[in-house]
């Protein structure tokens, strides 16, 4: 007999319709646009039980985002996979001492005793159809029930691009949330364009190119090849740990044509010396605190904004014989790359600016706490910007990032050695000997570097 408290918002309307039917809470009236959610879900009770599940996971998702966009994703989990609920149920079956792998033999066999026993105790947590047969079975439990009946004859889903998704989000991803937003984004596209339920072993060439097109559309050739890289890469990943033998169709597949690729300096410039004065004075002028700070230290060494923003007052090291911020990975801030870890030299203002901080911290252990966050960078980015765009209008100018393109030209200008521009700003030159040397060595050296350039 189907119960209410099963399968909510269930109602029947007329003879042959069976629908889900929902009020809207007050609060999210005004979001939705709304003051009920409707879907039909079939013709008879057994659609509308099969239908149910799904929809109810969509208006529950649908109501998380109204109330809190950003969580929303973590409030409402994927569905299983058909192949999640495969190797779930293969651990459940060892996990009850049964062998996966088990052949059917004889009725009196006590394996196969064992296996039907638990098989009608799932059975028995539904309804069922007028031929007896349960309906309304969860994806977790009907693996277990085909693992339980078939045993080693039961052959493995083929993992789609939802799975790959979610083994990438696992192995690469790590809980980067700032990574797994942009996945997310992405993969949205994908979903769109050709299907997250689609199996690896199905995706060809031209459906790379059919998500290529779908993504150009409203967007710029260096985000969709950045797009791009990261699928290409969830591919390789899932075809490598899958041991799948598939070529990766999104491999050398160009989104423009490298001769009509617009170079990157062109794409974005720094700041010349005028501006960059304007800029200074008038975020000087006008800016928090924290966020003058944040500016001087950054003008004086060239650090990305959320390595400064991310700094913990035991990152400044003052009393050392060369002043220094030490780029390094910690709970509230994630470095871009190894060679991004690294002691940057303070000199004249930018010193004098991480004193002040460090004494603005009152003994706190993060020297910028209300940047120094998820998203805490995007902030202050989108602070000094407003500052900037009161003084220079070219979009070409990147707020915090064409500072690192000014002293990079600061440094080519006093003709720096590449090695040497690369430890002050944190970039690899793919030499394998970058890596060799002291840390006092390469500091001592930063600070030579650093003080040509500044001269």
């Amino acid at each position: 007999m189907m119960l209410a408290m099963d399968y909510p918002h269930l109602q029947k309307r007329g003879k042959n319709e069976w629908r889900y039917r929902r009020k809207v809470p007050l609060a999210l009236r005004p979001v939705l646009g709304k003051l009920e959610i409707v879907r039909r879900l079939g013709s008879t009770e057994k659609e509308a039980i099969k239908a149910h599940p799904k929809v109810h996971q969509e208006v529950e998702r649908l109501f998380a985002e109204a109330k809190n966009p950003k969580k929303a994703a973590e409030s409402v989990p994927a569905p299983m996979s058909s192949l999640e609920a495969f190797q779930d149920a293969q651990r459940h079956l060892r996990s009850l001492q049964l062998d996966p792998e088990w052949t059917p033999g004889e009725e009196d066999d006590q394996e196969w005793i064992a296996r039907d026993v638990i098989a009608d105790q799932i059975a028995k947590a539904y309804p069922v159809d007028d031929e007896g047969h349960p309906v309304g079975v969860s994806v977790s439990d009907a693996a277990l029930l085909r693992g339980l009946a078939h045993g080693g004859r039961q052959k493995r889903p083929e993992p789609t691009l939802e799975d790959a998704r979610k083994l990438y989000l696992k192995d690469k991803v790590r809980g980067d949330r700032k990574k797994e937003l942009e996945l997310t984004r992405i993969f949205k596209h994908v979903d769109d364009a050709i299907g997250s339920e689609r199996k690896l072993t199905t995706i060809w060439r031209n459906d790379a190119r059919e998500l290529i097109d779908y993504m150009r559309d409203g967007r710029e050739a260096s985000t969709v090849t950045r797009y791009l890289n990261t699928v290409r890469a969830m591919f390789a990943h899932a075809l490598n740990e899958y041991d799948l033998n598939h070529k990766n169709p999104f491999l050398k597949l160009e989104v423009e044509a490298r001769d009509k690729a617009e170079p990157d300096r062109r794409k974005k410039r720094s700041y010349t010396d005028a501006e960059l004065a304007a800029c200074r004075e008038r975020v000087i002028q006008f800016a928090r605190s924290d966020l003058r700070y944040v500016w001087r230290i950054m003008q004086g060494t060239g650090c990305r904004l959320a390595e400064v923003t991310g700094l913990r007052v035991v990152d400044v090291a003052l009393d050392h014989p060369i002043p220094h911020i030490d780029v390094e990975w910690h709970d509230e801030r994630r470095v871009k790359t190894s060679v991004s870890r690294r002691k940057v030299p303070l000199l004249g203002d930018a010193l004098v600016a991480a004193q002040e901080a460090v004494k603005a911290a009152e003994g706190q252990p993060l020297l910028f706490p209300a940047y120094c966050r998820e998203g805490g960078a995007s902030s202050a980015s989108a602070a000094l910007g407003k500052h900037v765009r009161h003084c220079v209008m070219d979009k070409k100018i990147a707020p915090a990032h064409s500072i690192r393109h000014w002293m990079k030209d600061r440094l080519r200008l006093a003709s720096v050695p590449k090695n040497e521009q690369d430890i002050i700003l944190g970039h690899s030159s793919g030499n394998v000997g970058e890596d060799y040397g002291g840390e006092e060595v390469r500091l001592e050296v930063a600070k030579r570097a650093l003080e040509k350039a500044l001269a």
